[in-house]
């Protein structure tokens, strides 16, 4: 029994120290590094300074100069189609930096313009870098004949073997076509304006060129981590945003698993056992243990036995349901033991990670958290639903642990490009997704949901944290675990509210009956997403604006809509996005309406999304050109039920805009309350 005791106050003692210990990944990034008068922080890295975890795929950075030690002589460079552009300046409140080319500053520092031609015009990669919008543009022209640079003093840069002409944009077009400019050879530089040219001649060129140009920078979104705490950083095993922080890494934010109180529990503890009480603490800390045990094998039998659905117990023949039986030490040793490096996501029910089987099969196990009194009820209820449905754009179940097992892990086929979330405001670099390619997210998402109701299913958690995508970006919707069977026959079922504040139906909020309407009202949510690439809920915004919902219908009653929309879409510019971005809009209030008897069927909705997609269907008031005669400032009467009128529905419900690019007359009760 002694013996007994000392081993277990030693792994006792043993088990608390992590509490004490700095996370490794969050003490390598919380060191300072400089380059020069620089701070180099996240998303940028200096490799041989800092880990490469501390920074963002395609932010590496080198520090050149700083000769005889003088640190503050360094500067950084970022290689951009080639070449090393030196940079300035960094601000990262505004995601934004002064950077100039470094070969062209050179030349120009010493008058040398021998080889121009290796200078390349500046194409920015996977767009995490964008031109800023208040920048100009010049052309240089090299290896010209002598006498036609001669003939335009304005804009000749002076060089000790050669002469160049530094066009301004708005002139270049002047020389287009000529012969001599033919001759020349040409590259494109980005410039701040600010003048500095037109009568200075050379001097005047070369100090505009070599102020450089600002670029905005764009990557994964670090305010929250920061404000939480947290450093920012990199998982390169999952390709996705990690938030560093002092006990662990996150998927978003740092979260307070040992809170404030539990540490300085803690502490007594040890105190306690340093004082003199290692037997007691110890023989009640193994008492408890049993209980705990004992507790949890009963609390999980009577729950399992307890399902009316369960017909066999999940154990027998190595299946369940058709589907494998895994055993906890083959998914712990897939996950790397659960490593948080893996971790690909978390919500309210578990947390998800990466794994690899040994069979090769790369796969996402859940792991639903020990304080969800539900989730032995969510752990069946997904397995029943995902092994009875079959459909493209749904998430297949490969398998699940025992009942007997340690902890209820469920195994998933990996998808490896990450949530709509991630694409439109998370971890994932933006401008990937395109506005066709969110046209199709929208089609392939409502096509489930037409599925999964059809097959008397409620999905109950539709979002675009739940819309996974491949590498095609298809769409693969998951997360069944508060799904809910739904006859056919019945207009609702009363259960207590469950879901993602944003996205909930309001009617299922205050009526607590759900319909499959109510996920038509979350779909709306999406929608509104992929047209504005804003978050479902953000509490830096406005109080009246939190939701989204909320913030669309205040633009859309105000005249604004053109303010809700990314306008990296086109939708100033194309024609054909405006179009269906307007469409999908007028398609997304009909889904948000407060009475869910006005709002579509999900069968609707995915027909009047094919419709949109087709060109089939155009807005009855999309904006006329601005010259056109037709412009009114008021809003038209709706179509009679009766009219043969194309809509985006057989029928239109009255409560709903005739067009959401016009000024609502009045704000009265039309408008849709997001959930709280």
């Amino acid at each position: 029994m002694n013996q007994n005791l000392y081993l277990f106050i030693l792994i006792f003692l043993l088990s608390e120290t992590p509490a004490f210990a700095v996370d490794f990944y969050y003490q390598n990034c919380s060191v300072p590094t400089t380059c020069g008068r620089l701070n180099i922080s996240y998303p940028f890295y200096i490799p041989g300074r800092q880990q490469d975890f501390c920074g963002y795929p395609g932010f590496q950075l080198s520090c050149h100069g700083g000769a005889d030690g003088d640190e503050e002589e360094a500067y950084p460079l970022l290689q951009l189609s080639g070449d090393d552009y030196i940079i300035h300046n960094i601000s990262y409140e505004s995601m934004t930096l002064v950077v100039s080319n470094a070969l062209l500053s050179h030349y120009l520092d010493n008058s040398s313009c021998t080889n121009l031609s290796l200078i390349h015009n500046l194409k920015l990669p996977n767009e995490q870098f964008e031109v800023a919008p208040n920048q100009d543009r010049f052309f240089l022209l090299y290896n010209c004949s002598p006498s036609f640079v001669d003939s335009f003093p304005t804009y000749k840069i002076g060089c000790n073997n050669t002469s160049v002409l530094a066009l301004p944009r708005q002139i270049y077009p002047k020389f287009e076509g000529l012969v001599e400019v033919e001759k020349c050879g040409s590259s494109e530089v980005p410039v701040a304006q600010g003048g500095g040219y037109g009568n200075d001649e050379a001097a005047g060129m070369k100090e505009v060129l070599g102020r450089g140009f600002e670029m905005k920078w764009l990557a994964g979104d670090c305010s929250g981590c920061q404000r939480s705490g947290g450093l920012c950083g990199f998982n390169y095993t999952t390709h996705l945003f990690r938030c560093l922080c002092p006990n662990r890494s996150y998927s978003v934010y740092c979260r307070k698993d040992g809170d404030e109180g539990d540490k300085q529990l803690k502490l007594k503890l040890g105190l306690g056992i340093g004082l003199g009480f290692p037997a007691l603490l110890a023989i009640c800390g193994f008492l408890l243990l049993l209980y705990k045990q004992k507790r949890s094998s009963l609390f999980l039998s009577r729950n399992i036995s307890s399902q009316p659905y369960t017909n066999s117990d999940i154990e027998g023949a190595g299946a369940y349901c058709g589907i494998p039986v895994f055993s906890y030490s083959e998914l712990d040793e897939a996950t790397n033991h659960f490593d948080s490096e893996n971790e690909l996501g978390d919500g309210g029910f578990g947390t998800v990670y990466y794994g690899k089987l040994k069979d090769g099969r790369e796969v996402a196990v859940k792991r639903l958290y020990e304080h969800n009194y539900k989730r032995v009820e969510q752990f069946i209820n997904e397995i029943e639903i995902l092994t009875r449905l079959r459909h493209r754009n749904l998430v297949s179940l490969y398998g699940c642990t025992s009942r007997r097992s340690r902890e209820l892990l469920l195994v998933y086929e990996y998808i490896s490009n990450g949530t709509v979330a991630d694409h439109l405001h998370g971890d994932r670099p933006d401008g990937s997704l395109t506005w066709p390619i969110r046209m199709s997210i929208a089609i392939e998402t409502a096509d489930a949901l037409s599925y999964l109701h059809a097959s008397e299913i409620v999905h109950r958690d539709v979002k675009t944290n739940n819309i996974l995508l491949d590498d095609n970006f298809c769409v693969k919707v998951a997360d069944f675990g508060l799904s809910r069977l739904f006859p056919i026959d019945v207009t609702h079922v009363s259960t207590a509210p469950q879901g993602t504040p944003g996205y909930v139906d309001p009617e299922y909020h205050e009526c607590y009956q759900l319909t499959s309407k109510s996920d038509v009202y979350s779909f709306g949510v999406v929608l509104i997403e992929l047209i504005s690439s804003l978050p479902a809920v953000d509490i830096m915004r406005h109080r009246h604006e939190i939701n989204l919902a909320n913030l669309a219908i205040s633009k859309i009653q105000k005249g604004l809509f053109n303010e809700l929309v990314d306008q990296r879409l086109g939708f100033e510019s194309d024609g054909e996005v405006r179009r269906m971005v307007i469409a999908v809009a007028e398609l997304a209030f009909q889904c948000l309406q407060q009475d869910n008897n006005v709002r579509p069927t999900m069968n609707e909705v995915l027909e009047a999304l094919k419709r949109i997609e087709s060109g089939s269907y155009v807005p009855e008031n999309l904006n006329p050109e601005p010259d056109s005669e037709s412009v009114k400032t008021s809003v038209q009467p709706p179509a009679s039920p009766d009219s043969d009128e194309i809509g985006l529905l057989n029928v239109r419900p009255p409560p709903s805009p005739v067009s959401v690019t016009q000024k609502w007359p009045s704000t009265r009760s039309t408008s849709p309350n997001a959930s709280a």
